[in-house]
């Protein structure tokens, strides 16, 4: 008989003498059934409601594939004692040859904490050397021994309760898991029946014409049934994040710069921004630089002139880095570690233009650097850059417009700290109080440009440029709760997650 067919007779039999099934995982165990077989019977049972069924969870310790060895062999630190001879020593290294590998590995240590055994070490001079080995002898130091893992093993394997501090001694050894154990017990139902009559799905045109489907009994329609779910394409998290902060720029009047350049010279990377060459970030420990084409020749050399000079002698009121300037330097090519390579090809751009005209720009994408990867760190991650160019704008206006950006993404309580950079001054790291971790945490960079990277590119000495930038992933990952960025962005990403997160909504006004 089908497994399916014999479990369901069984069951709605014992349902007729007995008011009901406490555990369906005992019933299936002592009618000889598999637990996978009667749970789909009960579940097609209750779907015609002939029984009524209550889940059962429960967590319970099992044994590993190890706890189960040591069940039938014993313990390491007892396969270990036995070994020993009941009288005298024995060399440690033929007692290893005697023993399994994992029981030798275990064994000895266990059986020393035990006080079980002694040990005697000797020092031998090696013929022909000046040099001498240690040897190791093993004796019993009691006459007989209790194996408690393994009764403790045999108690967890036959249900039975043991005491929490042996169950944890047993779990760092790694001898037992817990499981969720999941049953059910089952009652009759409204419409329970000893045989079980198969219902019609359709009817068809063979009923008609024998006239037998007024006899027959038409399984109901479930329409509280779920549909199968629709298969459409899913948003990735960050690009949904991505799209709110581009609509938050949209909203403030600001204008989205080209970004498709993911290759960059050290000069539009660095040296434009007053950057020295001997800068720590400038070494390939920190950016990850291009082989082949390896270098640039295509940078303005009018402007290049300008940048070299401030580096060397200083203008515009500084006294410059007073180094030798290396044009070679300049033309390496690298991947961009930071999307301000674009800003300052885009303010470049603008002060050519006459008159000068105010611009509000932004950026959101990738950038890339030579980072150790860990939870909150990846060698690529994206950037997000905004910037006003305009005459006469101060650290008063910077406050006022971050203010504004962030309170839009839902950030209201702001503190700003003092820091450095070499392109901007002053500069202010950017933190917002965290409501979920309760504390203040870094958000963001800002500053203003200095007059050695702004005057050179030909800008109007009473045009200043506020900037700041933030990452992408930091405000995603607090939005979904993601504390792991390997889990947010690359091959490791589960595609469930993406499935079914929510909308994301940022905190507009």
């Amino acid at each position: 008989m089908d497994p399916a067919k014999a479990a369901e007779n069984a069951i709605l039999e014992h349902l007729q003498s007995h008011d009901e099934i406490p555990d369906s995982q005992q019933f299936a165990a002592a009618a000889g059934f598999e637990h996978g077989v009667v749970e789909n019977v009960v579940k097609s049972l209750c779907g015609s409601r002939t029984i009524e069924a209550k889940e059962i969870k429960e967590e319970r310790w099992a044994l590993t594939d190890e706890g189960k060895c040591y069940v039938d062999a014993g313990s390491p630190e007892v396969q270990y004692f036995l070994a020993l001879p009941s009288e005298g020593e024995i060399l440690m290294k033929d007692l290893e040859k005697k023993l399994d590998p994992t029981v030798y590995k275990v064994g000895p240590s266990a059986a020393v904490v035990n006080k079980w055994v002694t040990m005697r070490k000797e020092k031998k001079e090696i013929p022909g050397s000046k040099k001498a080995e240690t040897i190791v002898y093993v004796s019993r130091k009691v006459a007989n021994v209790e194996d408690k893992v393994k009764y403790l093993l045999k108690k967890i394997e036959a249900g039975e309760v043991v005491d929490e501090k042996d169950v944890d001694a047993l779990k760092r050894r790694k001898l037992v898991i817990l499981q969720t154990w999941r049953g059910y017990s089952l009652r009759k139902g409204p419409e329970y029946v000893l045989v079980r009559e198969k219902a019609a799905t359709d009817l068809t045109r063979e009923h008609i014409q024998r006239g037998d489907w007024k006899e027959l009994k038409f399984k109901e329609y479930n329409l509280s049934a779920q549909v199968q779910p629709i298969q459409i394409g899913y948003v990735q998290p960050l690009l949904e994040v991505k799209e709110e902060i581009q609509n938050i720029f949209l909203q403030m009047g600001f204008e989205e710069m080209p970004t498709n350049n993911y290759v960059e010279s050290s000069f539009w990377n660095f040296d434009a921004l007053f950057q020295p060459q001997q800068h720590p970030a400038r070494d390939s420990h920190d950016t990850f630089f291009i082989k082949v084409p390896s270098t640039t020749k295509q940078l303005p050399e009018d402007y290049l002139e300008k940048v070299k000079q401030v580096h060397q002698s200083g203008g515009y009121g500084s006294k410059g880095y007073e180094y030798d300037w290396k044009r070679e330097e300049a033309e390496k090519n690298l991947l961009r570690t930071h999307t301000t390579a674009v800003s300052t090809r885009m303010l470049y751009k603008l002060a050519q233009q006459k008159p000068f005209v105010p611009k509000r720009y932004f950026s959101i994408d990738r950038v890339f650097r030579n980072e150790a990867v860990d939870r909150t760190h990846l060698a690529e991650f994206h950037q997000i850059e905004g910037l006003i160019c305009d005459r006469g704008i101060t650290l008063g206006d910077l406050l006022g417009v971050l203010e504004d950006f962030f309170s839009r993404l839902g950030m209201s309580k702001l503190r700003f700290k003092p820091a450095y950079n070499p392109y901007t001054e002053p500069s202010m790291e950017i933190f917002s109080y965290h409501d979920g971790l309760k504390k203040w945490v870094e958000v963001g960079n800002s500053g203003m440009f200095r007059p050695e990277m702004l005057l050179p590119m030909g800008l109007p000495e009473d045009v200043n440029v506020i900037a700041w930038g933030l990452s992408l992933e930091r405000p995603t990952m607090i939005l979904y709760g993601i504390d792991n960025i390997r889990d947010l962005f690359g091959h490791k990403v589960d595609f469930d997650v993406i499935k079914n997160n929510p909308i994301c909504r940022l905190g507009l006004q």
